[in-house]
């Protein structure tokens, strides 16, 4: 931290301690769960008072540029991944897009026949068979997303475990059977994580989380995908543009 605040300055003192906090997370010398050196460091640093500090950092945390943990400080928060809700994407490409490395861990793999809700969404008979996996989605080999999906499976026998664990499921649907897409419906709530899921997605039991649902169809209008996916709060959020 080598800015200095500026004494001349018509910007009150904790503004301009915050902006230097914000410049040093935004250029990388502060990464991602580094820790902050502590109130008495700054006020020292900065002859300033404890008071201007902690209106500084408040303002931060409240912004979520930092979180506290009581008894051990204070530290960078973890970007947040936004996701844009108004086209088809998937979770590998949008991790490559902001230069993360995706990878997926496919926890079960069944072939089954699904309760009526599932069978209802997908629009096949009682009898008729699905697939249903949960994959734990990744980015640099940090727990992100636990995904639960459901898919025909008269409309795409053959995909195995193997499949899944080396190819994007996209992948796997638009190369090996031609299927073309049209649209997905998403709705999407806040949640909070589970014991099991808390555990999966290495975060804490309770803590927030955003649940999504995803339909998807393809060019026929025939339903190919249910997906219920379940992402830690504290890393994603969801971004919607309205027009008129």
């Amino acid at each position: 931290m080598e800015d200095m605040i500026d004494k001349n300055s018509p910007l009150s003192y904790y503004y301009q301690l915050k902006q230097i906090i914000i410049d040093m997370i935004d250029s990388r010398e502060l990464g991602e769960n580094e820790r902050l050196p502590t109130e008495k460091e700054l006020c020292e640093r900065f002859d300033i008072s404890r008071a201007t500090v902690r209106q500084a950092l408040k303002e931060l945390e409240n912004d979520d540029y930092i979180y506290k943990i009581q008894g051990k400080g204070t530290f960078v928060s973890p970007k947040k991944f936004q996701q844009d809700l108004l086209k088809f994407y998937s979770f590998t490409d949008e991790m490559k897009k902001i230069g993360k490395q995706p990878s997926s861990k496919v926890l079960n793999f069944k072939i089954q026949v699904p309760d009526k809700k599932i069978s209802g969404i997908l629009q096949l008979n009682q009898s008729d068979k699905v697939y249903q996996f949960t994959r734990l989605r990744l980015a640099d080999n940090e727990p992100m997303m636990l995904e639960t999906t459901y898919i025909p499976y008269d409309l795409f026998k053959g995909i195995t475990k193997k499949d899944l664990e080396n190819t994007p499921l996209y992948n796997i649907l638009i190369n090996q059977f031609g299927t073309i897409f049209s649209k997905a419906e998403e709705i999407f709530r806040p949640t909070l994580l589970t014991e099991e899921e808390a555990n999966k997605l290495n975060y804490i039991n309770g803590g927030p989380a955003i649940l999504l649902e995803r339909i998807t169809y393809d060019k026929s209008d025939k339903v190919i995908e249910y997906t219920k996916s379940v992402s830690r709060g504290d890393k994603f959020k969801y971004h919607v543009v309205l027009e008129k």
